[in-house]
């Protein structure tokens, strides 16, 4: 299947997820939202907003139960479970706070592993992960198991397992929340790099600083969702 340049990667059309009760929860309310190719948005808000419930439907991990949410021009409401799941492997690459790195697997091995359920042939699997870590600057640590690397370094790998299946949007939660000043920063800077590069980036945070990278923030709050026109406030995400 082709993409074309216009069509959006995100859209929702009045798409929310209630919980059922007894009583029924409105975890994410009917919303509407485009996130065009090559954007970098970043979402934001206080916990328990919804912002969990937010990138488990844009991940593919939860229907919504109402409203409809295309990928790439893709209606996702009419997939089957397996339709779902391979959809996500092909177009989402997922970074989270946790790097979920396997510690007696190699660098090299890690990203590997992100293609090993596609069908990719060994050899283009290890041409295509040491490609990703190049793109983020860890090419010459492709032998490193994660416990000799740093912190930033596997937060790198991370970003290159997401990326090696070439996704057409890179969904990452809280990816700095596990990192020291120094390392996030350079996490963060390779982030700005993909975008400037053309990925799309979405990027779920508390932080205020991380929020700001963005070109485009939204804000969550009770389960509501809208565009933050006018910036972070001053007491970051919490005081939204």
């Amino acid at each position: 299947m082709t993409y074309e340049p216009a069509t959006p990667v995100i859209e929702f059309r009045q798409v929310g997820l209630t919980y059922p009760g007894p009583p029924p929860v409105a975890a994410l309310k009917p919303c509407d939202l485009t996130v065009r190719r090559g954007e970098f948005v970043t979402v934001v808000g206080p916990s328990g907003s919804g912002k969990s419930t937010f990138l488990n439907i844009v991940g593919l991990l939860d229907s919504p139960t109402g409203g409809r949410y295309l990928l790439d021009g893709l209606d996702t409401s009419i997939l089957k479970d397996a339709e779902r799941t391979a959809l996500r492997g092909r177009r989402i690459g997922f970074v989270f706070q946790s790097f979920h790195l396997l510690p007696h697997r190699s660098a090299q091995e890690n990203v590997e592993l992100a293609l090993v359920y596609n069908g990719s042939p060994h050899r283009t699997r290890r041409a295509n992960a040491r490609e990703a870590l190049e793109r983020v600057g860890l090419g010459h640590r492709a032998a490193a198991v994660p416990t000799r690397l740093s912190g930033g370094e596997r937060q790198r790998v991370a970003i290159a397992r997401a990326l090696v299946a070439r996704p057409a949007l890179l969904l990452c939660d809280e990816p700095t929340g596990n990192l020291d000043t120094a390392n996030a920063r350079s996490v963060l800077s390779l982030l700005d790099e993909l975008h400037a590069g053309g990925m799309t980036v979405l990027v779920i945070t508390h932080d205020a600083d991380v929020a700001r990278r963005g070109s485009r923030t939204v804000a969550i709050r009770d389960g509501v969702l809208r565009e933050q026109l006018a910036g972070i406030p001053a007491g970051g995400p919490e005081a939204l």
